[in-house]
């Protein structure tokens, strides 16, 4: 009877589910379905439970397990999505039970049905906003809020739908391939990214396609990779090009939502285009008078390349006399300039022919073709008027210092290259010759001299020479003339130096007094060499003789040892000295020796008489420096002993009151610019003062002791205005020897003799007579003809 109860039981609740699951909706099936294992296993369990009595109150384990829960995002309708139900097996009835939802949305996006456990979508979900959301579901009693078991937790996972269309987010794309670059050269990759869910059906899975961009280029389309699907593609015909690419999800299929984005693709430029000239010939003219170094054509080799590739360098390949010209590239314009590297001449050639080639600087070896390409320049030499060129630059000419005024010292000659051939005319810089020591001839360039020379003053004179067209004198050409002045013998030589001798009184005989030796203005080729001799009236000199040291100099020797100062204090020995000139010239020269006396050793002590009338041991020196402090003291004693003669009688007649010795010291800086006691300013504005008398301010004077007022210097000689106020002065018992300012405004009544001014005197009818002037001597012999006139001057 037990099993067979059993087994009715459970049919009982077999029945029971699948009339539920009949009435619940299909969005709800699947869970509920998942459930049905764990709820049969329940039912068994509380079945058993029933059978074997008070024991499913005790029993540890629940009785239904939470699986995972599943809802559409963005489903939207009128009422709320049913998620799913919740069941236990608690619920049979008899007790009254509530479920309670809590965890991530619960009360706001999920609501639950506390009696029947259905769990309903408030709001519109979006998978990709939030994929899953995690809640804890509990059994309590609905009257004791008691929990009947402990919270469960389960998981409502969001189902993704195809609701996110591909997107490129780094686009729009720029590329760039080379150009030329062989079909199937990769270009670039593009990346497109879907919202939706990668693993849950084909909403994710996406697939790559060009919409415009065909011919050129191709697109993978699992791998996003864009290559080259064109052979040839030329930079010059066109750079650029715009590549629109489409992602499409769901694998492509219809229905799939997709997204596009562009991809600029640049084609790089590649060395595949040779320079080539515009022309294959130039021509130019160029002036012969063109400087060197200056441009004299331009040519321009055109390159379809940009950048580094389409650089050239041009080179002179060919023609006549190419050395005469060079060709450089402009690095800005890329043009060949055309230089001079020597001076064109039109008398001499006409015109020249090169071959000038322009080649890249990089090239790509594997093209195949050459990188370069050539034209013909030919160039006109313009004839222009040309200065006078001289034979030579610089004219190296000589002349005699002794030649006479007008000799012709040289010839300098220029023409004029020019075809026409003009007359050429000479002129000297005379800022260059400035004491116009030379001449020459403007018609045949003749340089004769116009003052002597002198070598010794001057040995090279450096002139300019110009040259200039008859027909056009603003074409001038110039050269250098150095003129030498040759030597000849002129000058007689003479000592080296004026040479004073010593002669020791103690000597020896054949001692050396001096070596002297000479020197000669001249400058012969061969060199100097000097004869010396004594005058014939001291070949038999007592005293000295001379010696030849062989190196154009002499030694003068001391014939006896007898000489003393007391005899004779100085000798003069005459010596003549001969050159080897043509003419030679002679000169005689004095040797001026004095006897000294000397030590033991030989060095000169005293060369003077009075050394020997001197005390022992006091030299001249000694004795000068005594008398000069001597004199110094007498010249001191005589002007104090003047001084006090000349001293004033005192002012103050008692002792204890003279201060004029003491010193009185005075801390007082003054008041300033206020300080008007010190010192008043009327004084100088005023110097003649009240009346003539100058009032003090150093002290305050007394009124019966006033001095008396002068008349001023009207009327009153000057000599006697200064003794009248050094009277008053003197004699002011009130004023103590302090410093006063003594004013003399009176400039005199005027000289006797009138104003001297040659002005005045011719309209003067004074008297004066000037004849005395002739007296005063030869000085004034002028001045007293010129004011001593007659009364005929007079009336004239």
């Amino acid at each position: 009877m037990p099993k067979r109860s059993e087994e009715m039981l459970t049919d009982v609740w077999t029945s029971l589910l699948l009339v539920w699951i009949t009435c619940v909706p299909y969005t709800s099936m699947t869970p509920i379905i998942s459930q049905s294992k764990s709820l049969q296993t329940g039912s068994t369990a509380l079945l058993r439970g029933l059978v074997e009595g008070q024991r499913i109150l005790s029993r540890a384990k629940r009785g239904w397990v939470w699986n995972q829960m599943f809802v559409l995002e963005e489903f939207s309708g009128p009422d709320p999505i049913l998620v799913g139900r919740l069941h236990t097996d608690l619920d049979v009835g008899s007790t009254p039970i509530k479920y309670v939802l809590a965890g991530e949305g619960a009360g706001t996006i999920f609501a639950i049905n506390e009696i029947t456990g259905d769990i309903h979508a408030m709001k519109r979900l979006d998978r990709e906003e939030k994929a899953e959301y995690t809640l804890t579901a509990q059994v309590t009693n609905r009257d004791t809020d008691q929990p009947l078991e402990p919270p469960s937790e389960f998981i409502i996972k969001v189902q993704d739908i195809n609701d996110n269309p591909p997107q490129f987010v780094e686009g729009p794309y720029r590329a760039s391939v080379p150009e030329m670059s062989q079909v199937g050269t990769s270009v670039t990759r593009v990346t497109a990214t879907d919202a939706d869910d990668p693993v849950y059906g084909n909403s994710a899975k996406l697939v790559y396609s060009i919409l415009e961009g065909q011919p050129y280029f191709s697109i993978d389309p699992n791998t996003a990779i864009i290559k080259i699907a064109l052979h040839g593609m030329d930079r010059e015909m066109r750079e650029e090009y715009l590549v629109v690419i489409q992602a499409k999800d769901m694998g492509g299929h219809m229905g799939g939502l997709s997204g596009t984005t562009t991809v600029t693709v640049t084609l790089t430029d590649v060395n595949d285009n040779p320079p080539k000239f515009s022309k294959s010939l130039y021509e130019f003219v160029i002036p012969e008078e063109l400087g060197i170094g200056q441009p004299g054509g331009k040519v321009k080799a055109n390159d379809r390349d940009i950048g580094e590739n389409a650089k050239s360098t041009y080179n002179i390949i060919d023609g006549d006399e190419k050395d005469v010209f060079e060709i450089t590239t402009d690095a800005q314009t890329q043009e060949g300039i055309l230089r001079l590297k020597k001076p064109l001449n039109f008398e001499t050639k006409k015109s020249y022919t090169l071959k000038v080639e322009a080649a890249n600087i990089r090239f790509d070896p594997n093209s195949g073709s050459p990188f370069k390409d050539t034209a013909t320049v030919k160039i006109a030499v313009e004839d222009s008027d040309e200065p006078p060129v001289f034979s030579k630059p610089t004219f190296v000419l000589q002349v005699d210092e002794n030649a006479p005024i007008n000799t012709v010292i040289g010839t300098v000659t220029a023409r004029d290259p020019d075809v026409t051939g003009s007359l050429v005319r000479y002129f000297i810089d005379r800022h260059t010759d400035l004491e116009r020591q030379f001449n020459i001839n403007v018609d045949d360039g003749k340089i004769t001299l116009a003052k002597p020379l002198d070598r010794e003053t001057d040995m090279w004179h450096n002139i300019t020479v110009t040259a200039t067209e008859i027909r056009n004198h603003s074409q001038i050409s110039r050269a250098i003339v150095a003129i030498r002045v040759l030597d000849i013998n002129d000058n007689a030589p003479e000592f080296a130096t004026e040479y004073e001798a010593f002669l020791c009184e103690n000597g020896k005989p054949g001692q050396v007094i001096q070596t002297v030796s000479a020197v000669d203005k001249d400058d012969p080729i061969q060199g100097h060499y000097f004869e010396y001799r004594l005058i014939p009236e001291m070949l038999n000199n007592p005293n000295f003789t001379i010696k030849n040291n062989g190196d154009n100099s002499i030694s003068v020797l001391a014939k006896h040892d007898t000489f003393r100062r007391q005899k004779q204090e100085m000798y003069f020995l005459p010596i003549i000295v001969t050159d080897n000139g043509n003419p030679p010239m002679s000169s005689t020269n004095t040797l001026t020796i004095r006897v000294c006396g000397c030590s033991r050793e030989g060095i000169v002590q005293s060369c003077n008489v009075e050394a020997y009338v001197l005390p022992i041991g006091l030299s001249m020196g000694a004795l000068i420096a005594i008398l000069a402090c001597i004199i110094l003291l007498l010249v001191i004693v005589v002007l104090f002993v003047t001084l006090r003669r000349h001293k004033n009688k005192p002012l103050i007649i008692k002792d204890d009151e003279d201060v004029r010795e003491n010193i009185i010291r005075y801390d007082d800086e003054g008041g300033g610019e206020e300080d008007t006691e010190a010192f008043d300013i009327a004084t100088l504005q005023n110097p003649d003062g009240i009346n003539g008398y100058l009032p003090r301010k150093d002290i305050k004077p007394d009124l019966q002791f006033m001095p008396r007022q002068s008349g001023g210097p009207n009327g009153v000689d000057v000599d006697e205005f200064i003794n009248v106020r050094l009277h008053e002065a003197d004699n002011d018992p009130t004023a103590p020897p302090y410093d006063s300012i003594q004013i003399y405004g009176y400039e005199g009544r005027g000289s006797i003799a009138g104003s001297l001014s040659s002005l005045e005197t011719a309209s003067s009818d004074s008297d004066q007579n000037y004849d005395y002037l002739r007296e005063w001597g030869p000085r004034f012999r002028r001045l007293g003809e010129l004011y001593s006139v007659g009364e005929s001057d007079k009336e004239t």
